[in-house]
């Protein structure tokens, strides 16, 4: 019979330990727990998809909201991917949700493909999207990643416009701090191929709001992701000037 030392055990205690723990935090980083649809509002024409960066604190829809003086369809929940995922109802799904309630959709305010290199990053980072001392740059399998979203990203533009929408406003991500600073590279990345899906798409109107370099580390969370309340108004003021017009 094999034996198993105290110190063995302890060691795979640990290990697992260490796993639950990680596990815990990524949860925590891509608040799971989010708010439900709202699907009673003013101008049921606009639909507001997308992930925590809007559903967490729900700063940046209560700052449009008072700025346009009526309120619009949200959808967004905290930890959804653009596509697919087990975390939260995923972006893509969330429009067609909100085609199913109402299909006369004119603008869509929106943001994603954030937690597709987020969670896999805060987890063991299988993709080599986050960069080290001794990986100066992502890894190709990150860069396929990101390939991957962009993908997605221009099949969910193009369904907006084969179903009529007018216009997208898609919100980019801003540089994250501190123990997430080397995401910077790989979030740049996605930035660039979302606002590349943004004029190779269908006939929708997408514009890119970009916030990089415009939200300091003060307006993050401590979880190195979130935007703090006067982040989100930053944000806010960002998206506004673009979606005024398409009112």
């Amino acid at each position: 019979m094999k034996s198993i030392t105290l110190k063995k055990v302890a060691s795979q205690g640990a290990g697992l330990i260490k796993v639950m723990g990680m596990i815990a935090i990524a949860l925590n980083l891509v608040a799971c727990v989010g708010n439900a649809y709202e699907e009673d509002a003013d101008r049921m024409d606009v639909v507001t998809i997308g992930d925590s960066i809007f559903d967490l604190n729900g700063v940046i829809e209560d700052t449009l909201y008072s700025y346009a003086g009526q309120t619009f369809r949200n959808y967004t929940k905290s930890g959804a991917e653009l596509s697919g995922g087990a975390l939260a109802t995923a972006i893509d799904k969330q429009y067609a949700d909100a085609k199913s309630t109402d299909s006369n959709i004119n603008t869509v305010l929106m943001d994603g493909a954030g937690n597709d290199i987020l969670i896999p990053a805060t987890l063991f980072d299988p993709y080599g999207c986050r960069t080290q001392w001794y990986r100066w740059n992502i890894s190709n399998r990150c860069v396929g990643l990101i390939e991957d979203q962009y993908v997605h990203a221009v099949n969910l533009l193009n369904q907006m416009a084969a179903d009529g929408v007018n216009d997208v406003v898609w919100l980019g991500y801003y540089e994250l701090p501190r123990g997430n600073k080397n995401l910077t590279q790989a979030l740049n990345l996605g930035d660039d191929y979302i606002a590349y899906a943004c004029e190779v798409s269908g006939n929708a109107n997408c514009q890119f709001v970009d916030p990089r370099g415009t939200v300091p580390a003060s307006q993050v969370e401590s979880d190195n992701i979130h935007p703090t309340p006067a982040g989100s108004v930053n944000l806010a003021n960002q998206i506004w000037p673009v979606l005024q017009p398409l009112l």
